[in-house]
C-alpha cells in the first residue's frame, strides 16, 4: 500500500467567511467538500481555469489556508491545530508563480541558505544542504552570482533549490512556468521531473499548460471548487467533452489525432507521430 502523505477530508473553504455580516448570505465556496489523498512518490498535476479553486487547493496542503469545514492532514498532522504549522512546513515546501518574489537575499547560495537558518540548522549542515541542493537543480556553477543577473527559469531553479535546503518531502508549485518563455518553462520542468523521478520527492503542481499536466502520474482537474476529474493523463484527456466543459482544451496531439480518427488517447507529439505512422505510413508506398 502507498504510503499516505496529505488528505483532504470533506473540505470547504470560503475566503473572507469570517468577515460576513450576520445572517448574511456566505459567497460561493472556493472549494467545496473536497476529499483527496496524494501519496509518497507522486507527481500530480492540478488544472482548472482561473477561479477553479486549484490555487486555494494548493495553499492548503502546506497550511497557508486553514478549511472552513472539513480536514486537511500532512501525516497524520491537522493543518488546522497551529502548533503543527512549523512542523507541515518543514514537510511541504511551496514555490509560487512569480519567481522575483520569492528571493530574499542578494547572493544565490544565501537564499537557499535562508529557509534552514530559519529552521536552526547547523550551519555546517546547512553547508551541505545548500550545495546539494543546487547541485540537484543544476545551479551550483551560479552560486555565488547575484539573483537578479540569472533568467526566470534560473530564478525559479533557485526558489526551488531553497525548498529543497530545507528536505521537504512535498514540493507544491503554484503555476511555476506561468510568466517563463519556453526555455525557462523546460529548465524547470526538466526539473521538477528529475527531483520526483530520482529523488522521489512527492510533486503537486498547479497549471494552466496541458503539454505540462501529460508529464504527471495523475490529473485532478477542477472546476467551481470541485474536483470533477482525477485519473492518470490518458484517463483524464481521453474525456475529452469533460475536460473542454471545464472551459479548457486537452493537448494539442490529442486533438489533433482525434480529428484523424484515432481512437487512441494521444499525448505527445512522439505518440501522435508514432500512431500515424502505424496507420498511414504504408499509404506512401
Amino acid at each position: 500500500m502507498s504510503e499516505k502523505l496529505i488528505e483532504f477530508k470533506n473540505v470547504t473553504y470560503f475566503y473572507d467567511a469570517d468577515e460576513e455580516e450576520e445572517n448574511a448570505p456566505l459567497p460561493s465556496p472556493a472549494l467545496k467538500d473536497i476529499s483527496l489523498t496524494v501519496s509518497k512518490g507522486e507527481f500530480i498535476a492540478v488544472l482548472g481555469h482561473n477561479g477553479s479553486g486549484k490555487s486555494t487547493l494548493a495553499k492548503m496542503c502546506n497550511a497557508i489556508l486553514i478549511p472552513s469545514s472539513g480536514e486537511v492532514t500532512v501525516e497524520g498532522m491537522t493543518t488546522s491545530d497551529e502548533d503543527n504549522g512549523d512542523l507541515i512546513r518543514r514537510k511541504v515546501g511551496m514555490v509560487f508563480q512569480n519567481p522575483d518574489n520569492q528571493i530574499v537575499a542578494t547572493i544565490v547560495e544565501d537564499d537557499v541558505a535562508f529557509g534552514p537558518e530559519n529552521l536552526g540548522v547547523e550551519p555546517s549542515e546547512i553547508r551541505r544542504r545548500v550545495d546539494d541542493a543546487l547541485k540537484a537543480v543544476n545551479m551550483y556553477d551560479f552560486r555565488l552570482k547575484q539573483p537578479h543577473n540569472l533568467s526566470g527559469g534560473q530564478k525559479q531553479r533557485v526558489a526551488i533549490a531553497g525548498v529543497l535546503a530545507m528536505r521537504t518531502d512535498v514540493i507544491v508549485l503554484d503555476e511555476p512556468t506561468a510568466m517563463l518563455d519556453p526555455v525557462g518553462r523546460s529548465d524547470v520542468l526538466s526539473t521538477v521531473r528529475m527531483l520526483n523521478r530520482e529523488f522521489g520527492i512527492t510533486v503537486i503542481m498547479v497549471t494552466h499548460f496541458m503539454d505540462e499536466a501529460v508529464l504527471a502520474d495523475r490529473v485532478i482537474v477542477m472546476n467551481r471548487g470541485s474536483i470533477v476529474l482525477d485519473g492518470t493523463p490518458e484517463e483524464v484527456f481521453s474525456n475529452t467533452a469533460a475536460v473542454k466543459s471545464c472551459g479548457l482544451d486537452v493537448p494539442q496531439s490529442t486533438e489533433f489525432c482525434s480529428r484523424l480518427g484515432i481512437k487512441k488517447t494521444v499525448l505527445t507529439a512522439d505518440e501522435a507521430v508514432e500512431e500515424i505512422i502505424k496507420i498511414y505510413g504504408g499509404a506512401a508506398k
